[in-house]
C-alpha cells in the first residue's frame, strides 16, 4: 500500500514538473504580453473610424474571455459611426436624386426649345 502512494506521488510530482515547464516554455497562449493592471489596449479615433481602426482593436483579457465595458464602448463607437455615414449616404442620395430630377427637367426645357 505504501509503494502505491509512493508511485502517486512521484508521478503526480513528475506531471507538475512537466507542466511547469511546458508552461514556462510555451507560454499560457496569449498572443498580446500581460497589461500592467488597469491598462487597456482599445483605442479608436474620436471620429472617421476607418477599416483599419477596427482591425486593430484589442481588448483587455480577463478570466472569462474580453472585459466587456471595453467591448460594449468600442461596439457603442462602431454603432454611431455607422448611423452617421448611413446619415451622410441618406443626404447625399437624396441630392443626387434632386440633380438627377432638374438635370432631366433641364433637358427637357433644351429639346422644346
Amino acid at each position: 500500500m505504501a509503494s502505491a502512494l509512493i508511485y502517486l506521488f512521484v508521478v503526480l510530482v513528475v506531471a507538475a514538473v512537466i507542466y511547469l515547464l511546458a508552461a514556462l516554455v510555451f507560454g499560457r497562449g496569449e498572443q498580446l504580453e500581460a497589461l500592467p493592471p488597469g491598462a487597456t489596449p482599445t483605442r479608436l479615433p474620436a471620429v472617421d473610424v476607418e477599416g483599419a481602426d477596427v482591425r486593430s482593436l484589442r481588448f483587455q483579457q480577463v478570466v472569462r474571455g474580453y472585459k466587456a465595458a471595453e467591448v460594449d464602448w468600442a461596439l457603442e463607437r462602431l454603432a454611431n459611426e455607422v448611423d452617421d455615414l448611413r446619415g451622410q449616404v441618406a443626404v447625399l442620395q437624396r441630392q443626387l436624386d434632386i440633380a438627377g430630377e432638374q438635370l432631366q427637367r433641364a433637358r427637357a426645357v433644351d429639346r422644346e426649345e
